[in-house]
């Protein structure tokens, strides 16, 4: 399927709303030949009209409707146009209706500050975007228990994200910026010395700007690739910046068992960490093959007893649905596994075909399994009392469904509400890694990008720290009364 649109100055929200039915269709930068008969979804907006249509295996589709003059949304009421069409002709309704956004929970919560009533946001979801009431349900409740959370924010608030962009193997769902240890060896101590030099920048720039430290996650990749010495001398810097005693929570993924050993775990307890990730994605053996992990469902069982037994009490586990091989009942097998477990916090990701993973690239079998049908085995979590507390959503993924994280009561991982809900700054460390900077409420938001891959984050490291003086900046800036928030 390709996408062709006119009179917009962007087209946007009609190009990831068509993507929302044919994923991964195409868009075009010139007019399509008149000569073409292939599959085709058109937008237009006119001076008078708007019309869209859609031409799939030789059928036409057509929809339009007058413009208003004062329209002051044409993007999104075209948007809206080829959304019934799109309903019509194929006979779906996607969940979630024709909302593309990320952060549906924010969009609830910052209602409520603008002053909404409860059944003006319900009639926003339901109405607006034609989500189902379960979903727009599933949003309300997770902005209802995240709400005293966000209320007891500050302004100078902040927390540290540092990033490993280094895995033993290359998993074929992945897209993150990430090297496998065996062919870039010679580069983890580097890297991990610039790491180290950027964490003492971030604490002479929050120390500076008189900043309240609430969260740390160090992420990947997999911080568990680097070796014992590597993560105490990590841990060892954060541990000298910064007073962990008033931190709220301080999270390590130790994400897979083939490089998490029983000292890395005593480390990461050892250096202050107060919650670790251990993640299975699946706990089929075939699944785990096909996704290119080496390793066994039975080596996540022993990483995870291991985790248990030196003292580690806040563990997350993720599980992905949609895997390719995965199938509903494979699901369900892996999730009651890992709630036989009894970790903390389980995380339920939708597979999400990123262009540059292996699944894309490769051009592997469509074999995904029926993922509405795997989420609905999320009833398992609530049945053993495990509760929604954040969510979002990605362009691209699977049914155009939703990455939920589920928790025991009061064991909610705060970081990622911080990250998703963007109720604070988060500095962050290492290649790839993006610093947002959020001002009072949150409306004022700066980035401050580093390089993207090892090799450039190592050689141009310099330039990042000079970077990181816009922290400064920024909070500088947000003092002045003139200065819009």
């Amino acid at each position: 399927m390709r996408i062709y649109i006119t009179g917009l100055p962007s087209g946007y929200q009609v190009e990831h709303l068509a993507r929302v039915f044919f994923p991964g269709a195409q868009l075009l930068v010139e007019k399509p030949d008149g000569k073409d008969r292939g599959d085709l979804i058109r937008a237009h907006c006119g001076k008078k009209h708007h019309w869209a249509a859609l031409r799939q295996n030789g059928r036409v589709y057509t929809r339009r409707e007058p413009r208003l003059a004062d329209d002051p949304r044409p993007d999104y009421t075209l948007a809206a146009l080829l959304y019934r069409l799109l309903c019509s002709a194929t006979g779906m309704r996607p969940p979630w209706g024709m909302m593309t956004g990320v952060r549906p929970v924010r969009l609830i919560h910052d209602a409520r500050r603008a002053g909404k009533t409860e059944a003006e946001i319900r009639e926003h979801f339901l109405t607006d975007f034609d989500c189902t009431p379960e979903k727009f349900q599933l949003a309300l409740g997770i902005a209802d228990l995240q709400r005293p959370i966000i209320e007891n924010a500050a302004d100078r608030d902040y927390s540290i994200y540092i990033g490993i962009p280094f895995c033993p193997s290359r998993c074929s769902y992945c897209s993150f910026v990430s090297r496998t240890v065996e062919k870039d060896r010679s580069l983890v101590q580097p890297y991990v010395d610039c790491l180290c030099r950027e964490v003492e920048k971030i604490h002479e720039q929050a120390d500076k700007n008189a900043m309240h430290l609430k969260s740390i996650y160090i992420g990947g990749g997999t911080p568990t690739s680097l070796t014992a010495d590597q993560l105490r001398q990590l841990m060892g810097t954060v541990k000298n910046c910064f007073d962990l005693s008033k931190v709220e929570e301080y999270t390590v993924e130790a994400g897979r068992p083939d490089c998490t050993d029983e000292e890395k775990l005593r480390v990461i307890k050892e250096y202050g960490a107060t919650r670790v990730s251990i993640n299975p994605q699946t706990f089929s053996d075939d699944v785990l093959r096909r996704i290119g992990r080496r390793h066994t469902a039975a080596d996540i069982l022993e990483c995870y007893q291991i985790a248990r037994r030196v003292g580690h009490t806040n563990i997350n586990m993720d599980l992905i649905a949609g895997l390719p091989g995965d199938t509903v009942q494979g699901f369900e097998r892996s999730l009651r596994q890992a709630i036989a477990l009894a970790p903390e916090n389980i995380t339920v990701h939708t597979l999400t075909l990123k262009r540059a993973s292996n699944l894309v690239i490769d051009h592997s079998p469509d074999d995904y399994g029926n993922v509405t049908a795997m989420l609905e085995k999320c009833q398992l979590l609530a049945q053993a009392g495990y509760q929604p507390y954040y969510m979002y959503r990605q362009k691209n993924t699977l049914q155009n469904l939703e990455n939920i994280g589920w928790c025991k009561p009061g064991r909610e991982g705060l970081y990622n509400i911080y990250i998703m809900e963007e109720i604070h700054s988060i500095l962050a460390a290492g290649a790839g890694a993006s610093t947002k900077m959020c001002g009072e409420t949150g409306k004022k938001i700066q980035r401050i990008f580093n390089y993207k891959y090892p090799g450039e984050y190592v050689s141009g490291f310099d330039t990042i720290l000079k970077r990181k003086e816009g922290v400064t900046e920024y909070y500088a800036s947000s003092l002045d009364p003139e200065a819009s928030c």
